[in-house]
């Protein structure tokens, strides 16, 4: 990292990429720099989250710009650039039109940053971070995906609402593709370290793992024109602040693997623990025969897509 204030470049300015960009500054980890193709919108963004300093006493410097030039010599960025899944279109058309834009962006931003931690937010997540590292050729320790924080936050969120206790003392593990094939932990989810398995009848703990795999579809159908930004853009930062701080966290992200949980040349959701340089590991957890093979079930998913992303960049 670099000796003067961190750099944080947002790439889509978005509401997703705005609340990033306002949380971390809000938390004083760095200078931000916002990107969008969009003329004006991200320097608007920008502008009114810099007069908000003085309010919020933060002295962190926000760039709004169009240009890459601008993001120069990042020590982070985040990727959240992408088209939303609109009726009608298919899942394949979904990810070539993603997979276009993530390729382009990760391209930009290697232009002009050496070796900058990249976590890409973009959906089909799993498959967009694979792609991401095969174009900006950074070792894997430096380039994650964001999904098993705020599943997790999803599922602590619910446990804590059920048994009525403080979300803060909830902890809770989610592995695996993000998306409806996610596995949930209940038996690596504790409440003060107490397992929810000793807390709640299985039947409960069914309906709260239930409710956290559709937890994004859950919003998108309240809000009927929209998706969740706030707990996404919470949960990006809290990746950003244990890299910039050197936290050494342990957290459920999406890393890429090699050999761990059977699996290999995929990025997958497992806890890992990160700080200042990136991913420092991967963390093996001891799962059942039923967990496993939910793990393996949803890496198969993930895989297939993957493969999609190969198939994409061979014709290119």
């Amino acid at each position: 990292m670099s000796s003067t204030r961190n750099k944080i470049t947002v790439v889509g300015a978005g509401q997703v990429g705005t609340t990033v960009a306002q949380l971390a500054a809000y938390k004083n980890l760095g200078n931000v720099v916002l990107i969008d193709i969009v003329p004006g919108f991200p320097q608007g963004k920008a502008l009114d989250l810099q007069e908000s300093g003085c309010l919020q006493v933060f002295d962190s410097l926000i760039t709004g710009t169009n240009d890459y030039k601008d993001t120069a010599d990042s020590d982070i960025v985040v990727i959240t650039a992408g088209l939303p899944r609109k009726p009608g279109m298919s899942r394949e058309d979904l990810l070539a039109t993603n997979a276009k834009i993530v390729r382009s962006v990760t391209e930009e931003i290697m232009k002009y940053s050496r070796n900058p931690i990249i976590i890409v937010v973009s959906n089909p997540l799993d498959a967009m971070v694979y792609l991401a590292k095969k174009v900006s050729g950074l070792g894997k320790d430096r380039i994650m995906g964001m999904a098993g924080v705020l599943d997790a936050a999803r599922l602590r969120t619910f446990v804590a609402l059920e048994l009525g206790c403080s979300q803060t003392d909830v902890d809770a593990m989610v592995l695996g593709g993000h998306g409806d094939s996610m596995v949930p932990m209940p038996r690596y989810t504790t409440v003060s370290g107490i397992p929810i398995t000793e807390l709640m009848e299985p039947g409960v703990i069914d309906q709260l793992v239930d409710r956290t795999r559709k937890g994004g579809a859950e919003i998108v159908q309240l809000l009927k024109n929209g998706s969740a930004f706030m707990a996404p853009g919470a949960s990006v930062v809290k990746m950003v602040e244990a890299i910039l701080k050197d936290n050494r966290r342990i957290l459920p992200c999406t890393a890429y693997l090699e050999g761990e949980y059977g699996w290999s040349s995929i990025f997958f959701g497992v806890p890992v623990q990160i700080g200042i340089h990136g991913i420092e590991k991967v963390i093996e957890l001891k799962l059942t025969e039923a967990e496993q093979a939910a793990l393996d079930t949803s890496a198969k998913e993930v895989k297939k897509t993957i493969n999609e992303v190969d198939t994409l960049l061979d014709k290119n």
